[in-house]
């Protein structure tokens, strides 16, 4: 009975966040220096948001194979107040973890990141869904 308790308020609770974060969903992830883009699925994992690679495009925006797909591209991620979030995105083009810095402003998200002092611009994510 205890379990039963306690898994029905981890789902209560889970719930509750999906409903009120605005940086879940689906994200269109500007193209790369390849020139590739993704659509990347932002989910609560444990206390944090992460954010899985679920389709990748080429340059001309057809989909494309990626050895990359299911890869969590955005990891321990958590808000900071005013639409800020910091964390770690995984970049496939310079296979590279960056501290990175989400800026979400209604269905866009400024990405950019730092790793050993040297920071680069993600571009900006539409929201998709």
């Amino acid at each position: 009975m205890r379990k039963l308790v306690m898994m029905t308020a981890v789902f209560t609770l889970g719930a509750g966040m999906a409903m009120a974060e605005p940086l879940l969903g689906t994200w269109r992830t500007a193209k790369d220096d390849n020139g590739h883009s993704g659509l990347i699925e932002v989910a609560p994992c444990g206390a944090k948001l992460c954010g899985t690679l679920v389709k990748s495009f080429d340059e001309a925006g057809k989909e494309m194979q990626s050895k990359n797909i299911g890869r969590k591209i955005i990891s321990e991620t958590a808000p900071t107040g005013g639409g800020e979030y910091k964390g770690k995105v995984y970049s496939p083009d310079r296979d590279k973890t960056y501290n990175s810095k989400l800026q979400l402003s209604g269905d866009t998200l400024s990405v950019s990141g730092c790793v050993l002092g040297i920071c680069r611009d993600g571009g900006t994510w539409q929201k998709v869904k």
